[in-house]
Order: C-alpha cells, then structure tokens, then sequence
C-alpha cells in the first residue's frame, strides 16, 4: 500500500468488533491502573516492621508491639496481620496462626482484587479478535463469490480488513498479561514474606 493507516481509519476497518475491543481495552487499562495506584501506595515491606517486634518480643514488650502495631498506618498491610497474630498470642499457638492466616488472606485478597478480571480479558480479546476476523473473511469471501473479476486486491484487501481485529485483540491480550504476571509477582513476594515472619514470630511468642 503507498501509505499507512491511522488508528481512527484501521478501528473503522476492524468493523463492529471493534467496538468490543475498544471496551476491553478501556477495562485493561484501567484495572492495570487502579491496581498499580493500590499496590503502590500500600507499603508492602514485611521485613522491617517484623524486625522491630521481635526486638520487643525478646525484650518482653509485647503490650509495646501492639501498641506500634496499633499505631502503623493503614497502608502498612503487613501491621494488622502481625497484630491478629499477638492479640491472639494468649490463646495457643494454632489460634494465633489461623487468626494471622485469617487477616492475611484477606489483605491478598484486597491485592488480588481485579485480577481475574485481568485474566479474563487476557482470553477474551484474542478469541473476540479471532471472531472478528472469522466474520470479516467472510465478507471477503462473499464479496469475491459476487465479484465478476476476481483479482489479487480483492482478496488482499478483504483479508487485510479482516486480521486487523486479531491483530488489536493479541495486542490487548498480551498488555493484561504481562501487567498480571508483575502484579502477581509482587503479591507472591509479599505472601511468601508475610509467611516466612508469622514462622519466625511465633516461637517468640510461645
């Protein structure tokens, strides 16, 4: 072709399903958004804060542990996890593990939020773009069954139209993908830490 597309001319090319895929990447974006704002502005560090209450637990400052607990700010997600787990302290070892277990699962909860969205529109788009495509060929191909002179641009140009649907569905595809397997990445690291601490904690506290 002796010149290229615009964004606007290739979406008006794509067809109907376009319009699909324009919802889907409106909703990609604006989760990968919302979910990088939350996890970056919840302070995900385990180590540090861990540090400081095994210091007051083998100093015997245990009401001085919770009162730090208490006192961390609400972003700091590992600070309730660790306060369920002394709060729960003096009713055994396996009630303050659950009651740990407990308020973790619920804070990778509220990290995970979103996620499955991400994992759907990841199948979604591309399969959306292949129907697309699918329904664009036929045109093609019903065009060229009505076509008294059937050449090459003709069906170039049909096939051409068709693949741009596939073509915006992978992109889509492949942009919630890449941002869930960071975000994930990032909430198994926070899991694993969390969990490695409550193991250490717990002899402190026996």
């Amino acid at each position: 072709m002796e010149k290229g597309f615009s964004l606007i001319e290739l979406f008006k090319l794509g067809g109907p399903f376009m319009w699909v895929l324009l919802a889907f990447s409106v909703a990609t974006v604006a989760i990968i958004i919302e979910r990088l704002i939350y996890i970056s502005w919840h302070d995900c560090k385990v180590a540090p804060l861990s540090k400081k209450i095994t210091e007051f637990l083998r100093e015997g400052k245990k009401e001085e542990a919770e009162k730090l607990l208490a006192s961390c700010s609400h972003k700091q997600t590992v600070a309730s996890i660790f306060l369920a787990l002394l709060q729960n302290a003096k009713f055994g070892e396996k009630r303050m593990e659950r009651a740990a277990e407990s308020e973790a699962q619920e804070r990778l909860r509220r990290m995970e939020n979103g996620f499955n969205y991400l994992t759907a529109l990841s199948s979604l788009a591309p399969l959306t773009g292949f129907l697309g495509t699918v329904s664009g060929m036929i045109g093609a191909f019903q065009q060229i069954a009505t076509a008294t002179d059937v050449n090459a641009q003709l069906v170039a140009g049909g096939i051409y139209e068709a693949l741009i649907t596939t073509v915006f569905g992978l992109i889509i595809a492949i942009a919630a993908l890449v941002a869930y397997n960071l975000l994930i990445q990032k909430v198994d690291t926070f899991a694993a830490e969390t969990s490695k601490a409550i193991n250490d904690l717990v002899p402190e506290l026996i």
